[in-house]
């Protein structure tokens, strides 16, 4: 996936524009900006589910809570989002969220 990054009027300069990212079962969110994890989620699951994946991670980390709340908020609005939850412990306990992707047909798989 790649993607490009917006600059806006008060951002530091980039290094670079262009962001790739491979789409794998799982996308730590660690290395992002809290503004850029919205566009990013979406364009990840889009590209997750294009590619057959029927659940991925989101890695979000544990903190207070308040990415983890923004996250789950934001796949309520993900129409290729079927249902989600905290990760079991060992896959990140609620530091990660598991999300199962619909099926290609649009069922719930």
């Amino acid at each position: 996936m790649t993607r490009l990054r917006k600059q806006r009027p008060d951002d530091p300069p980039l290094d670079e524009e262009v962001v790739h990212l491979q789409i794998t079962e799982a996308l730590d969110l660690h290395d992002f900006a809290p503004r850029e994890i919205p566009e990013l989620v979406e364009a990840y699951l889009e590209a997750a589910w294009e590619k057959g994946f029927r659940q991925v991670r989101l890695i979000h980390g544990r903190g207070k809570g308040v990415q983890r709340a923004r996250i789950q908020s934001l796949l309520a609005k993900i129409p290729h989002a079927n249902s989600w939850a905290d990760a079991p412990a060992e896959r990140g306990g609620w530091g990660a969220t598991l999300v199962q992707l619909c099926d290609p047909d649009g069922s719930q798989g």
